[in-house]
């Protein structure tokens, strides 16, 4: 049991069971706090961030991407929800993602977050 978190992209007028993967994360808490504040901002209000889908807009991909060169991203305490260090390769996969993520839009693609614990 613990934090799973998946990125994922559907064409503008698929069902929303139709996903096509784009990334999956493993206790990443730093990136699930960010996603929850701005699932936040965008006027989300379920009091669990659980299982819960958050679209992003190529805006807010550069933003993370900005946000995660400049060390903006903290860890979150939460239940399984793993270690509170932020790794090299944590920060490596946000920029994969944040491209893969822009080519997804490029294609008029929706693009993604949830995450289950």
């Amino acid at each position: 049991m613990g934090l799973d978190m998946y990125a994922y992209s559907r064409g503008p007028d698929a069902p929303s069971d139709d996903k096509n993967k784009i990334y999956y994360w493993r206790k990443f808490n730093a990136l699930h706090g960010w996603m929850e504040a701005l699932y936040r901002e965008k006027g989300g209000n379920e009091e669990s961030f659980n299982c819960v889908e958050v679209e992003l807009t190529g805006d807010d991909l550069i933003r993370l991407q900005r946000d995660a060169l400049n060390d903006v991203l903290k860890p979150t305490d939460g239940f399984f929800f793993g270690a509170q260090t932020i790794y090299p390769e944590d920060r490596a996969s946000i920029f994969e993602f944040v491209s893969k993520g822009l080519a997804a839009l490029s294609f008029g693609d929706r693009v993604f977050y949830n995450s289950w614990w």
